[in-house]
């Protein structure tokens, strides 16, 4: 560990000069280059102790900063954009700041007008405003780019002929908008966690960081809001795993197998008292809370084979009766194979193949399961429709060292 660490101290002596340098040539933005070199070495500074050092750290670090600095401008160019498009869509100027005081999350609670139905103005707002692609977004709602597309065209045609205003809204507008805002930064989290394309980095840790940058001032918008708390306290909780997620090699490093000392530990204390705190409210929790409440059992454990699976079963049994949809049984299908075996767990993820039949975790789930069965040559095709379907770098690698593990 030592050695480990004198290296990234020698790297960051050495390097530091170098790669902002190099950076900055290319990109001509001195402050893009910092931030993108700091970026680089807060990743070595997680990674390192755990994989080790690279054969060539000078390269390893140049590499990830000049992706992170690709990522970033790439990302501002389409924020300045749609920011403008979204505006465009309204008849009339934005008037003063109103309750929310931040440009961008402004702009989120403006787009989530009640006018539209719920999916389509979430849909709508991750595009004009969440920076992502019309693939990641049709992605994230389990549909073909055309469809969405279609979705997205709809809406902006039902602003303009219904003349709905560009308004900021005024603390009385919040409660009938927030679900809607929490929606989007929900998927613009999720697409950071784990990146759905394969032209990206894939860990995003400028969408993640940005989410709950936003989430956090909802919150104080909002301080009595459960969902708002328990939507902060599963990034957080999520998040805190962040580093160790990912091994040198740029495969994704699974919960089980990962670094639970490599967490960290400030957001793990956080996120379990926002989670402490919604359950001494004695309010029936929503979905945000009851998730957040299945990652505090996650990582209140110092080691997998400590986890609660019976407290994770029956948050998820609650789980459903608010959400019902194949992506949550297919969850709770997961940890139900800890509990009552891998056979249990695959009759129910069978069951969903209809629905699911085009998700690459469902045949990734699948193939888990019956390696663990003893099942290699049905394990091995499914691995296979898993890689297919797939679309993250980092989890293709991993399910392709998983399917030639098999006999």
């Amino acid at each position: 560990m030592t050695d480990v660490r004198e290296a990234i101290t020698h790297a960051h002596h050495e390097e530091w000069a170098r790669v902002v340098a190099s950076l900055t040539r290319r990109f001509g933005d001195l402050d893009i280059a910092e931030e993108a070199t700091a970026e680089a070495f807060a990743t070595a500074v997680g990674r390192w102790p755990a994989d080790g050092v690279p054969p060539n750290p000078g390269a390893w670090l140049t590499t990830t900063a000049t992706r992170k600095a690709i990522d970033r401008i790439r990302r501002e160019n389409k924020r300045d954009d749609k920011h403008k498009e979204a505006q465009m869509l309204y008849d009339h100027p934005p008037e003063p700041l109103g309750a929310i005081d931040d440009d961008r999350l402004r702009l989120i609670f403006t787009c989530c007008h009640p006018a539209l139905a719920m999916e389509t103005r979430i849909a709508l707002t991750l595009r004009m405003v969440g920076g992502l692609t019309m693939p990641e977004i049709a992605r994230a709602f389990f549909v073909q780019e055309s469809t969405m597309g279609q979705r997205i065209t709809r809406a902006k045609a039902k602003i303009k002929a219904a003349r709905i205003p560009y308004r900021v809204p005024s603390a009385e507008d919040l409660p009938a908008r927030v679900s809607g805002v929490l929606a989007v930064l929900f998927l613009v989290f999720n697409e950071g966690y784990l990146a759905t394309g394969p032209d990206t980095d894939p860990i995003r840790h400028e969408l993640t960081a940005e989410a709950i940058r936003l989430t956090r001032l909802v919150r104080g918008l909002m301080p009595e809001d459960g969902e708002v708390a328990g939507l902060l306290a599963l990034m957080l909780l999520i998040e805190a795993r962040r580093t160790a997620r990912l091994s040198a090699s740029g495969e994704l490093v699974t919960l089980e197998e990962q670094d639970r000392g490599a967490w960290d530990a400030a957001l793990v204390a956080e996120g379990h008292r926002l989670v402490r705190e919604r359950l001494a409210a004695g309010v029936a929790p929503g979905r945000y809370q009851i998730l957040a409440a299945i990652n505090g059992v996650h990582t209140s454990a110092r080691h997998v084979s400590e986890t609660d699976w019976s407290q994770v079963v029956a948050l998820y049994d609650l789980l459903v009766r608010l959400d019902s949809s194949p992506i949550v049984a297919l969850n709770r299908a997961i940890a139900l194979a800890e509990l009552d075996g891998p056979r249990a767990a695959l009759a129910v993820v069978d069951r969903l193949e209809d629905k699911l039949a085009g998700y690459h975790a469902y045949h990734a789930t699948r193939a888990d399961l019956l390696r663990r069965l003893d099942y290699s040559r049905e394990s091995r095709a499914a691995y296979d429709k898993a890689i297919e379907l797939a679309g993250n770098s980092a989890e293709i690698a991993h399910l392709r060292r998983r399917r030639d593990q098999l006999g």
